[in-house]
């Protein structure tokens, strides 16, 4: 199975049957897996802050859901992360591709990258990166799993030593 299809797999055997997300080609094949499946409902969101807003409000009402973005759109969701998702701890589940590391192309992709963790820590987000296929379901599953049980944000980074990365064009 790839990366995709085990991530797909982890977050309906936890009963994410809501996918938000920022298009990105890294993660182009878990969004089109999600919005593929009968059993999921995805959509595109304009901006990383109003997927985590959907997402947060989808946790009040009882949904569970994932918040798929690029690492370069995080720093569009940190207000609503600071404001919204820790005070009053909602389970929102980002998976973010990562850029900016490994080879990476596009200079200005590097400086966010440097920031995500720190800020993560800073709010008390914990987070995992995935380099590996044989990581991907025990890692993930672990990771949403405390999310719910916690009712609290957790992050899952899909690092290029795991997609290949994305290749300068």
């Amino acid at each position: 199975m790839t990366w995709a299809e085990q991530l797909l797999q982890c977050l309906k055997a936890n009963d994410v049957n809501m996918a938000i997300y920022v298009p990105d080609e890294v993660l182009t094949p878990l969004i089109n897996g999600a919005d593929s499946d009968p059993d999921m409902i995805a959509f595109a969101a304009s901006r990383e802050e109003e997927a985590i807003g959907i997402s947060a409000g989808a946790a009040l009402g009882g949904t569970r859901s994932v918040v798929l973005m690029q690492s370069s759109g995080f720093g569009n969701s940190v207000n609503a992360l600071a404001s919204l998702v820790v005070p009053y701890q909602l389970p929102v589940v980002m998976i973010i591709g990562e850029r900016g590391v490994l080879g990476e192309f596009n200079s200005v992709q590097v400086p966010i990258s440097r920031t995500i963790r720190p800020s993560l820590d800073a709010l008390g987000i914990p987070h995992r990166t995935l380099e590996r296929l044989e990581d991907v379901t025990p890692t993930a599953s672990k990771v949403v799993q405390q999310a719910f049980q916690t009712h609290s944000p957790a992050v899952l980074f899909i690092n290029p030593l795991l997609t290949g990365g994305k290749e300068d064009r």
